[in-house]
C-alpha cells in the first residue's frame, strides 16, 4: 500500500490519515515488548517495502529558506534513525522537510554491544550509545548517489572509534558522501565515542573546521557545512564554539545532541550510561539554542533538536533562534502521523500570531530562554 499522492480529496487524505494514525499507535502498542532497536530495525524494514505514509500538505507559510537550501518546512528528521541511508526517500515521501542520514564513519563498524537503545516510556525519552554503527561511508555514499527522489538530504559525518585523527576521519567522509549529499554535519559531540567531544574545545575546533572546509571547498559542489553541539557545555565553552564558528564562516550549527546528565527521571533505565534524548532534554538543549543565537547576533543559522514532541514545542525553538527544528524520539513514541500534527499545528500557530512566514518567528522570544 503506497503513500496517497493522488487518492482523491484533502479531505479523504485527512480521513486517510486518521486510519492510518489509529493503525501505527495499535501497532506501537503491539510492538512494545520488542527490544527498542529491534522495533527500530523492523521501522526501517517497512519503510522500506511499503508501509503506508500519511499525507502531510504542502502549507507556503512553511517553506522557508536558509544556508542557501530552500526547504518545504522546516521540520525535518535527526541523524540516527536512517543511519545507513536506505529509507531517506520514504521519509522525505511522509513530509519532512529534510532528513538528515548518518553519522558515517570512513569504515563500516558494529558500534557499542547491545543493548544499547532503551526507552524510557514513563518520562518520554531515550537513552543510547550506539556507537556510530554504520555501513561505512562507501556504502552511504552510493546509497545517495542512486537516489531518485527530490528533497534535501544531509550527511551526519563521524569518526570510527579507533580513529588516531578524527580531524581525518571527517575530512574523509566528506569527500566521499559529500557530493550526493545537500549539507553535512560535523558531530563533535556524540557522548559514545571517547574523546570526540573534545574536539568542541576552542583550539581543536578551529583546525578542525579549517581542515573540513578545505575539503568541503574541494567538492564539486558547494554544500553548506553545519556543526552539531552538545548541551552539557559551559556558557564560556558556548561563547569559543560560537567565535570559532563566526570566524571559520560555518553555514549552520545544530543545537544539540543528546546529555549525559540525567534528572527527575522516573524510569527503572535511568542510569543507563549513554546519550539522553527526548522530552527531559527540551528545555536544556532549547536555552543552549537561545544562548547560541544571541552570542552569534542570529548571523549563523540554527537548527533545533531536542525534546521537539509538538507543534508548540516546534514553535518555541524557533521563537528561541532556531530557522528550523530536527525531531527523532517523537517518532519513537507516537510514529509519523505526529509529523502532520507538527506541520499543522505549526501553521496555525504562525497564522494566529500574524506571521506570513517560518523567518518571521526566528528568534522573538529569545529572551525567555537566556
Amino acid at each position: 500500500m503506497e503513500a496517497c499522492g493522488g487518492c482523491g480529496s484533502t479531505e479523504l487524505k485527512y480521513q486517510r490519515n486518521r486510519t492510518l494514525e489509529w493503525l501505527y499507535k495499535t501497532s506501537l502498542f503491539a510492538l512494545r515488548a520488542l527490544e527498542p532497536e529491534h522495533r527500530r530495525t523492523l521501522g526501517i524494514f517497512a519503510l522500506r517495502h511499503g508501509m503506508p505514509l500519511p499525507y502531510t500538505p504542502e502549507l507556503p507559510r512553511l517553506s522557508t529558506k536558509f544556508a542557501a537550501l530552500e526547504f518545504p518546512n522546516p521540520v525535518g528528521l535527526a541523524a540516527g534513525f536512517d543511519k545507513n541511508a536506505v529509507v531517506f526517500g520514504r521519509l522525505l515521501k511522509a513530509g519532512f522537510g529534510f532528513v538528515e542520514v548518518g553519522a558515517a564513519t570512513p569504515e563500516p563498524q558494529e558500534g557499542n554491544p547491545r543493548p544499547r537503545l532503551f526507552e524510557l516510556s514513563e518520562d518520554e525519552a531515550c537513552i543510547n550509545r550506539f556507537g556510530f554503527n554504520n555501513d561505512g561511508m562507501r556504502a552511504i555514499a552510493k546509497r545517495l548517489k542512486n537516489r531518485n527522489r527530490p528533497g534535501i538530504v544531509g550527511i551526519n559525518i563521524g569518526a570510527n572509534s579507533d580513529s588516531g585523527d578524527f580531524a581525518d576521519d571527517y575530512c574523509r567522509v566528506l569527500a566521499c558522501c559529500g557530493p550526493f549529499a545537500d549539507f553535512a554535519t560535523v558531530n563533535v559531540s556524540s557522548p559514545n565515542t571517547p574523546g570526540l567531544q573534545e574536539l568542541q574545545r576552542s583550539r581543536e575546533l578551529k583546525m578542525l573546521l579549517a581542515r573540513v572546509l578545505a575539503t568541503r571547498d574541494g567538492l564539486p559542489r558547494r554544500i553548506p557545512i553545519f556543526l552539531k553541539v552538545s548541551p552539557d557545555l559551559r556558557y564560556g565553552a558556548l561563547e569559543e564554539i560560537a567565535q570559532a564558528c563566526v570566524e571559520s564562516k560555518i553555514d549552520g550549527l545544530i543545537a544539540t545532541n543528546t546529555t549525559t546528565r540525567r534528572s527527575d527521571l522516573k524510569s527503572k533505565y535511568a542510569s543507563e550510561r549513554g546519550g539522553l534524548s527526548g522530552k527531559p532534554l527540551f528545555e536544556r538543549s532549547t536555552r543552549t539554542l537561545a544562548s547560541l543565537y544571541r552570542l552569534t547576533d542570529g548571523k549563523i543559522p540554527l537548527l533545533g533538536v531536542g525534546g521537539v514532541f509538538s507543534a508548540e514545542d516546534a514553535y518555541n525553538k524557533i521563537a528561541a533562534g532556531a530557522s528550523a527544528v530536527q525531531i527523532y524520539s517523537a517518532i519513537s513514541f507516537h510514529g509519523l502521523p505526529l509529523l502532520v500534527r507538527i506541520v499543522q499545528g505549526l501553521d496555525e500557530i504562525l497564522e494566529s500570531k500574524g506571521l506570513n512566514s517560518v523567518c518571521q518567528a526566528v528568534g522573538t522570544e529569545n529572551s525567555n530562554w537566556v
